[in-house]
């Protein structure tokens, strides 16, 4: 048995406007499936599918206090993408964020709510992902959190330090999952998450299970799904099979 990453969940005042947002950010189509959720992906995209991760953006009445420790990097493929890519994002009403990053070659800014998310660096460009090169996870221990994660999906894991863990669709394609380590500490509940999701006929309950074995905890509310935290206590929502 094994799950896969399918989509980022994200927490928002205002759905329908942060979804119309990231769908120009992006170039993807929106979507609702029902009152209070907006569901973004690309245009023709056959969902799941791991050329892409998709978003889905959720009414919460709660305003953003804090850092989120999930966000999206950008992907650019030249100084004038990068550029054109900013100016852009800035017309639709996203700014400049400083979280402390420094002199860094990328731009990191913040959506029309605050939530980070960065430009990054066209003399390194990630290829061949879409228009999100990776989504990120703030962490305390990249290597557990690679081992965890590897084992709970089916993506490969390309890279593992003390700094940082790669681990990408085993297809080879869609964006990649970095998690960076940071002295930032968890509060409260992610704003931002990740969904996974098992294969067709696999037992929810089964793969469930799997994941508490690996280290998640199960966290009890009541929905059709499961909740879960990782080892790090990040909230993941384990969707039904499909």
């Amino acid at each position: 048995m094994a799950t896969r990453l399918v989509q980022i969940n994200m927490k928002a005042r205002d759905d329908s406007a942060l979804g119309a947002f990231w769908a120009e950010a992006l170039g993807w189509g929106v979507s609702s499936e029902g009152p209070g959720v907006t569901n973004l992906e690309p245009e023709g995209f056959v969902y799941p599918d791991p050329a892409a991760v998709c978003i889905d953006l959720v009414a919460y009445p709660d305003p953003k206090t804090v850092k989120n420790r999930v966000h999206v990097d950008l992907a650019t493929t030249s100084a004038a993408h990068h550029a054109e890519l900013v100016a852009r994002l800035t017309e639709l009403g996203a700014k400049p964020a400083d979280i402390g990053q420094g002199d860094v070659p990328w731009t990191v800014m913040a959506d029309p709510e605050g939530n980070e998310f960065c430009v990054l660096d066209w003399h390194d460009p990630i290829r061949d992902t879409g228009p999100i090169a990776s989504v990120v996870v703030d962490c305390a221990d990249p290597r557990a959190m690679a081992r965890f994660w590897g084992e709970a999906t089916d993506w490969t894991v390309h890279r593992v330090t003390d700094q940082n863990a790669v681990l990408r669709s085993a297809k080879g394609v869609g964006p990649y999952l970095r998690f960076v380590r940071t002295p930032d500490v968890k509060t409260g509940w992610n704003r931002v998450h990740l969904d996974v999701r098992p294969y067709p006929g696999d037992d929810l309950a089964a793969e469930a299970a799997r994941l508490l074995s690996l280290g998640a905890t199960d966290i009890d509310l009541d929905v059709p799904w499961r909740v879960l935290a990782d080892p790090e206590g990040n909230e993941f929502c384990l969707l039904t099979p499909a």
